[in-house]
């Protein structure tokens, strides 16, 4: 790791460098009222699982960047295969008949650490464009067996795809869809989310289970089996609270696709590359081997921007057929880019030389108990996740579950406590998200839990002294 100079940060206006970053910026996501008011919290460098401000202040980064900081900030190693890189080869077209040697090694080695037969890779500039490919691709390979009705895709309320057309029309978290804006909603159909935590009450887990593999095989048969052409999933839904369906979803919704003939698209775009302590989760974790996978993030530890879709060689041979008639009619002129493909592939010997994913299965289940320490917090109403993927949930009344308005933001108030304290934590509306570097240590979890807590009880102190809440 690199040694962070504090003198350094001297030589930063940070007033300076705020005020450009408002007035020029728009940022992704971003309330713009607010933050025309409040502007960014500037960064300027990153060490292992710890960023700093322009201040100099350290912070401990929870969300991992964003779910993608997975082997640490400002590796030398890293830097310097992405250096040997752009000097060889700093960019080449992988459209049409043109190759390069990352990408035909980093292609490879994806098809080794791929379940199943999922051995051809399409790469992408990240996320989004990784779930947009399987979208065409689905289409693709439909049209190619003369099934031309399979049109019609089901995705999962509180599901997050990725924000471009295709992306944000198969999402289902409400906030996300702006009445502004316009969603493939013709062929795009939502089933209920998979979160016990808001089942019904008085059903058990596993009625639960059965009620959401029955809305799945119901939803396909109204629509007509030779209409519905796939299932999108993330294994665990991330931006939509890190949701981990019940024991058996996966395997079970997965079955209910094959009898019908519906592709199953596994968005790992999270999941992958060892946020769950594998390289792939459907199988290792689920045991399931989808159709398609779509991963980014954690293929190049956010290093550099990269993704990819990958399937099988049976939807292989079917769109590449000499009588299909058809040609790959899809692509992005910075996918499979050599310089982020060389540091995929320096991401994934790091990985193995250092055997993070082992560690991840060894520090996940410390940073899950001490993490539950927090349910005896009021507000606090269910702590959840996987592997290194966290959420807690805050409730204005336990006993009823009742949420805070979406006004309160209760998730903000609580990240804004951890500012404070040196912990960047997630907040989306209800919810304080965490997906820590898969190097963090007992030490760092420990800081996490504390700082949390520290922010929790200052924020309730807060919406008491401000009238929000009286728990």
């Amino acid at each position: 790791m690199k040694s962070i100079n504090q003198t350094a940060f001297d030589n930063l206006n940070t007033r300076e460098l705020w005020q450009k970053d408002k007035n020029h910026h728009v940022h992704a996501w971003a309330d713009l009222h607010a933050f025309e008011k409040e502007g960014a919290l500037m960064m300027a460098e990153g060490d292992g699982c710890y960023i700093y401000d322009t201040d100099g202040k350290k912070y401990l980064d929870s969300p991992g960047g964003l779910w993608c900081n997975n082997i640490g900030l400002g590796r030398s190693d890293m830097a310097e295969a992405i250096a040997d890189q752009v000097k060889k080869l700093s960019f080449n077209s992988n459209f049409n008949d043109l190759g390069s040697i990352p990408s035909a090694e980093l292609a490879a080695k994806i098809a080794q650490l791929a379940p199943g037969n999922l051995n051809r890779v399409h790469f992408t500039t990240g996320g989004s464009t990784a779930i947009d490919t399987a979208f065409r691709l689905v289409q693709l390979y439909h049209f190619c067996r003369g099934k031309k009705s399979k049109k019609h895709i089901i995705s999962r309320k509180d599901a997050y795809h990725g924000s471009t057309y295709i992306g944000s029309s198969l999402g289902g978290r409400a906030g996300d869809r702006l009445p502004a804006f316009t969603y493939l909603d013709d062929i795009v159909h939502h089933i209920s989310c998979p979160k016990y935590y808001r089942a019904p009450e008085g059903m058990s887990e596993p009625e639960f289970l059965d009620f959401l593999v029955q809305e799945l095989e119901d939803k396909i048969m109204s629509l007509g089996p030779d209409n519905v052409a796939a299932f999108f999933a993330e294994p665990v839904l991330g931006a939509g609270g890190v949701i981990v369906p019940p024991e058996g979803y996966h395997r079970r919704t997965w079955e209910i696709c094959k009898k019908y003939d519906v592709l199953y698209v596994s968005d790992e775009v999270v999941t992958a590359f060892g946020r769950l302590g594998h390289w792939f989760a459907s199988e290792d974790e689920f045991g399931i081997v989808p159709d398609i996978i779509t991963c980014a993030k954690g293929i190049s530890s956010g290093y550099l921007p990269l993704g990819a879709t990958i399937f099988s060689d049976e939807i292989y041979e079917v769109v590449s057929a000499p009588d299909s008639d058809v040609w790959m009619a899809h692509g992005f002129t910075y996918a499979g880019h050599p310089v982020c493909c060389a540091a995929a592939l320096k991401n994934i010997e790091i990985m193995e030389k250092e055997g993070i994913l082992e560690h991840v299965k060894e520090i996940s289940p410390y940073f899950e108990q001490q993490l539950d320490t927090l349910l005896d917090l009021p507000i606090v109403g269910e702590v959840r996740g996987k592997g290194l993927m966290r959420c807690v949930e805050f409730v204005a009344d336990k006993a009823t579950k009742t949420d805070f308005s979406d006004e309160v933001n209760i998730g903000k108030w609580v990240s804004d406590q951890a500012d404070e304290r040196g912990l960047i934590i997630r907040p989306i509306v209800n919810l304080n998200i965490m997906s820590p570097p898969l190097i963090i240590t007992e030490k760092e979890v420990d800081f996490i839990v504390d700082t949390l807590r520290e922010s929790i009880e200052a924020a309730m102190v807060e919406l008491r002294k401000k009238g929000v809440w009286q728990g």
